[in-house]
């Protein structure tokens, strides 16, 4: 697949594709096999946000369990085997519609369905590249913001701000590995995202590059080096994604991997959460969020259940 999509890069010919955690697995499809493998996929979607009906029923793993996991997060985070450790768990949920309905009601930026396989509803950018600049968006910190001055509340919050600052930090040297001129164009702003029953903010900065001009030709070295994407792993990033690995105890699979699609002369790409996938007759979500050594896991557990909706 890896020489798909070079080729088809090569030649400008547009093309969807979407990797695995750990970018393992990949898939390349040209825009005309969508139809006949049952694939959509929207980017920058042009809508203005619709309510609906689409609901989710959680059934979460319990708190016991979690801390268990986050407990041995912290102690390896004292040890020094990890600064920023994204902690993320599977819930069984169960929903009236199917991938076909959520696909179409869901309010989101980025979204994929694969058959009945999985389907993603993200609202967080991986990398985009646009004349030879590359730029990617590390989204950290998220608040619910019908809390009273949310905004000055997670943009002053030490814990929140540490964990961004170690994020650009980690897509900054994973930029400059590919790329060069490396700078943070726009540090920490705030996105307000639709979260099924609730408006959530969230913090983003916006880190961009200078690639070179036949950068098409080696386009899966350059996705392969920035992979597993930082904002979904943690740092350092190699021995975070064993621990991971160890800790989380089950296979992640395409969720927090990345997709993307390249128009032809321009590529744009987004972190695979916000999803939930088939397994036998059950619907798994897929959900976490970064832990430091300042978190706690009452929030955090809180945060992983929050993330589990359709926008």
């Amino acid at each position: 697949m890896l020489n798909k999509l070079d080729s088809l890069a090569s030649a400008k010919e547009p093309f969807l594709f979407f990797t695995d955690f750990k970018a393992s697995k990949i898939e390349v499809y040209r825009l005309d096999e969508l139809a006949y493998n049952d694939i959509e996929f929207a980017f920058d979607e042009d809508f203005s946000y619709k309510k609906h009906t689409a609901s989710l029923s959680k059934h979460p793993l319990a708190f016991d369990d979690y801390t268990k996991k986050f407990d041995e997060v912290i102690e390896n985070i004292k040890a020094g085997n990890t600064y920023l450790f994204n902690l993320t768990a599977p819930t069984h949920v169960e929903c009236e519609y199917d991938f076909k309905q959520i696909f179409q009601l869901a309010n989101a930026p980025f979204k994929l369905r694969v058959k009945d396989k999985f389907i993603c509803f993200s609202p967080e950018r991986f990398i985009t590249i646009q004349d030879n600049k590359i730029s990617t968006f590390p989204m950290k910190g998220t608040i619910d913001a019908s809390i009273e001055d949310a905004k000055e509340k997670i943009l002053s919050n030490e814990k929140e701000m540490a964990e961004h600052v170690m994020i650009v930090d980690l897509l900054r040297n994973d930029l400059g590995i590919i790329a060069t001129d490396i700078k943070v164009e726009k540090f920490r702003y705030t996105q307000t995202i639709s979260a099924g029953d609730k408006q959530l903010l969230h913090v983003s900065s916006k880190i961009v590059g200078n690639l070179e001009k036949n950068w098409q030709d080696h386009l899966s070295e350059i996705l392969q080096k920035l992979l597993p994407a930082g904002s979904i792993s943690g740092t350092p990033k190699k021995k975070t994604v064993e621990l991971i690995e160890q800790i989380e105890g089950y296979e992640r699979g395409f969720f927090s991997g990345v997709f993307g699609y390249f128009d032809g002369e321009n590529l744009q790409s987004a972190v695979m959460i916000r999803y939930i996938e088939k397994q036998g007759e059950r619907l798994i979500y897929k959900s976490g969020g970064g832990i430091t050594l300042d978190s706690d896991a009452q929030s955090e557990y809180k945060e992983l259940i929050d993330k589990i909706y359709i926008p």
